[in-house]
């Protein structure tokens, strides 16, 4: 067993403490603002960028990075809300499919500039050039093991 030096240590517990202070200003930022939990936001953010505004269920859990149940409970709730409507598949019966109505689409245009601005100032502006051009190139590094699992 090979443990943690002193600075991959502080890295972990940073990008942990990162992490989770990010995620909490951006729930904060789109509650205030939109009333969305930040879950349901990514599920209209990630049905916004599909063709047509819809993605079966599988693959927008596998986009919006939650399970299926989880983003079955978000869907309904996005549903009553009336930003989404699902309906069967049309090539595969046991398949349904999620779809961005109007309102849905108005929603995301509504609440898109704020958090992107957001994102912006916590995640990006922070940084140098170099400082992002080598943590995007550490993610995607991260991202390229973490798929292959």
């Amino acid at each position: 067993m090979r443990w943690f030096d002193a600075r991959e240590r502080a890295a972990w517990e940073g990008f942990l403490t990162v992490s989770a202070k990010l995620n909490r200003r951006i729930e904060q930022q789109l509650k205030a603002d939109a009333g969305l939990s930040h879950q349901q936001y990514e599920v209209l953010a990630r049905l916004s960028g599909a063709p047509d505004g819809q993605l079966r269920m599988t693959d927008l859990a596998d986009a919006a990075l939650t399970s299926k149940s989880g983003l079955t409970y978000q869907v309904a709730q996005l549903e009553k809300a009336g930003y989404v409507t699902r309906k069967s598949c049309p090539s595969d019966d046991r398949g349904v499919v999620a779809t961005l109505t109007p309102a849905g689409w108005a929603k995301v245009k509504a609440t898109a500039p704020g958090h992107v601005r957001l994102v912006r100032d916590l995640f990006r502006d922070g940084l140098t050039e170099e400082q992002f051009h080598g943590l995007a190139e550490g993610i995607a590094a991260l991202l390229a093991r973490l798929s292959t699992e």
